[in-house]
């Protein structure tokens, strides 16, 4: 009796692997994402407290995210660098395990100088994810694909953050325990970290991109890329009004009269809700009008930042619970260019030196944008209330809409260039 057998195809079996394996990328870099941003927010969810317990002004809890941002924008480069050279996975592990250990270490601060400090090391951890992990994204996914997935990425911002305001909020008298809470969650992830195989750079371009770009001329080129610089400027305008606001909203919601621990909640709830909604729209709206509407990734970031300028102003006049609303559309239209706007920043550079494109990238928009901005808010805040400062960053946010929207014209060429189109 003849025996029938139906052969896999190893070539499928291949195919479902890989993209197994690039789900599972995925799903590892969300997670990795998701903490790392709720240790960002915490703190600002208990600024107050830090600021009470410890005897210092809002200017100086304000200079708390400054002294993480400027740790991380600073190592940036370096880590960018070595990502372009070294197993990411690996480096993405370690810098994980770094910021999990610093981060919990910031509920066992004994005064401002020491948490000060603490903070610097979670930034310079911090710094060997953020501009490797999209590199990794860039590789396993192509160039039609890349919009939808890098949205799913940086979904990650708005539910990590509103994790950080939720916890920080339920914790908000215990400020301690609120960062001591994100250390067994990075601690597992970092472990997955270092079973993950390393996918091979550039495996998603086009074969004609050149194997190895990393002379200090491709630098040259990488900075005179007018896209590139576009786009990172006006990163670099959103960066500095969404990290001011970010930071002292909680603190405005209670000058409002709202209730620190219901508001902090609240406020991670549309965080959450609107900022993963316009993350996943905006990735989709960007890839879906790509081919058709020429320079879409910049135009559908610059149609988010004109609408919410005017919408943060009418925050500051519309009387709670209605504010909730405005808050909600203001918080959906500032996330509505995350997906399409890091898309452009990895479609425009030469997948062997993306990391140090991101590291660069990340350096700039930090250095000139919420490293500063929590600080100048705090300053003026003591001087002229938050309502000044707020007020004084929708012209920042429609400056970078304005922007994005010069570089529409650009778009295509460079990304054509970069992918060996």
């Amino acid at each position: 009796m003849r025996r029938s057998m139906t052969k896999a195809d190893p070539g499928q079996l291949d195919r479902d692997s890989a993209l197994r394996m690039a789900r599972w990328s995925v799903a590892l870099l969300v997670s990795i994402h998701i903490v790392n941003f709720a240790d960002r927010q915490v703190l600002a969810a208990v600024e107050e407290p830090i600021s009470r317990d410890f005897g210092v002004s809002m200017a100086k809890t304000g200079a708390l995210s400054t002294a993480f941002l400027v740790s991380y924008m600073l190592a940036s480069p370096l880590l960018g660098f070595l990502g372009d050279r070294l197993p990411r996975w690996k480096l993405i592990g370690v810098g994980v395990l770094v910021w999990t250990l610093f981060s919990g270490g910031s509920g066992l601060a004994g005064g401002y100088a020491a948490l000060l400090v603490i903070r610097c090391m979670v930034g310079i951890g911090e710094a060997a994810y953020g501009p490797v992990a999209p590199t990794i994204l860039a590789d396993l996914y192509p160039v039609e694909r890349r919009g939808r997935v890098m949205a799913w990425f940086y979904a990650a911002i708005p539910l990590g953050s509103a994790a950080g305001y939720a916890v920080g909020g339920l914790l908000h008298e215990h400020w301690r325990w609120a960062f001591l809470s994100t250390m067994p969650p990075g601690l597992l992830l970092a472990g997955f970290c270092f079973l993950m195989p390393e996918p091979r750079r550039g495996q998603s371009d086009r074969p004609t991109q050149p194997a190895t770009r990393n002379r200090l001329a491709d630098l040259r080129v990488l900075l005179r890329n007018p896209s590139y610089i576009l786009n990172t400027a006006a990163m670099t305008a959103l960066t500095f009004a969404i990290g001011g606001v970010g930071f002292w909203m909680p603190r405005y919601l209670k000058l409002r009269g709202e209730d620190p621990q219901s508001a902090g909640v609240w406020f991670g709830v549309i965080l959450a809700s609107a900022g993963l909604l316009a993350t996943l729209l905006g990735g989709w709206a960007g890839d879906r009008l790509r081919g058709r509407v020429r320079g879409s990734y910049f135009l559908v970031s610059a149609g988010g930042m004109f609408l919410a300028a005017p919408l943060l102003l009418l925050m500051m006049v519309i009387p709670f619970p209605a504010c909730w609303a405005v808050i909600f559309a203001a918080v959906f239209c500032l996330f509505f260019n995350t997906g399409p706007s890091n898309t452009a920043l990895a479609n425009v550079t030469f997948a062997s030196m993306r990391a140090t494109a991101f590291a660069i990238n990340i350096l700039i928009i930090h250095a000139l944008g919420d490293a500063l901005s929590p600080w100048a808010i705090g300053l003026v805040a003591d001087r002229a209330g938050l309502e000044t400062g707020f007020a004084a960053m929708a012209t920042i946010i429609a400056l970078g809409g304005a922007i994005w929207l010069a570089g529409v014209g650009r778009l295509e060429a460079d990304t054509a260039r970069a992918s060996g189109g």
